[in-house]
């Protein structure tokens, strides 16, 4: 891949800010987005890229965002949240907020920068999770997850690559914000190492990709035998 300008979504930390760091060390000039100031601006230091301040979560941010999302060549919507509990528990607010970073900002930004990356040979990424075959106790982020997973399988026929990685855990501080602590197998990955996994698959055209490999498998017993898929993730997830 070229040098040429990438936005990533959610770069202040985790996952986003290995991607910045990954495509600034292979000469592309990321656009990073994030809520953190402070730390989405360290990122860009470390990167030489540039930071942009925005919650995506909020509509007037998102617009703001695809504006520049329009002229980049290479888009990986990776910002996201989670919260775990009964669904009864949570709040409509929350399930919004959940909705609108997880999937409306990715759609939205997604169909901003399609037309620019179509004439330019650009490129499209998404951050999806195992998630999307559903997890217990997180009915609306796996829903997010599915959405985005079905998402990037559409766009894919709208002339322009598109790729989705399917993290397992992943060490990051994504899971401070959930509602109830992790105890689940296997352990969790380094953020680099989905960043490397991506970017590879991008610059492949390879469509799903999952992080570790092994939940590749998984995913393929959910889809053809999903009763005992669920079984297994109920006893282990």
């Amino acid at each position: 891949m070229r040098s040429r300008t990438a936005l990533v979504t959610g770069a202040s930390s985790g996952i986003g800010a290995a991607l910045a760091l990954e495509l600034g060390a292979s000469g592309w000039d990321p656009v990073l987005v994030g809520r953190d100031r402070e730390r989405l601006v360290a990122v860009a230091r470390r990167s030489g890229g540039r930071a942009l301040v925005a919650d995506l979560a909020d509509p007037d941010a998102v617009h703001r965002v695809a504006e520049v999302a329009a002229d980049t060549d290479l888009l990986i919507n990776n910002a996201g949240a989670g919260c775990a509990g009964p669904l009864p528990e949570m709040s409509a607010a929350r399930i919004a907020e959940l909705v609108a970073l997880n999937l409306t900002a990715p759609l939205q930004l997604t169909r901003a920068a399609l037309p620019g990356l179509a004439a330019r040979g650009g490129r499209v990424g998404f951050v999806s999770s195992i998630a999307a075959t559903g997890v217990r106790q997180e009915a609306v982020y796996s829903a997010t997850k599915a959405g985005l997973r079905a998402f990037a399988a559409s766009v894919a026929h709208e002339g322009v690559p598109v790729t989705t990685v399917f993290p397992g855990l992943v060490a990051t501080r994504f899971f401070a914000g959930r509602a109830a602590p992790v105890r689940r197998f296997p352990r969790p990955v380094p953020p680099e190492r989905v960043a490397r996994v991506l970017l590879r698959a991008l610059e492949a055209g390879t469509a799903e990709v999952f992080v570790p490999s092994w939940l590749g498998l998984a995913a393929r017993v959910h889809g053809a035998l999903p009763a005992t898929f669920h079984r297994l993730a109920h006893r282990f997830g």
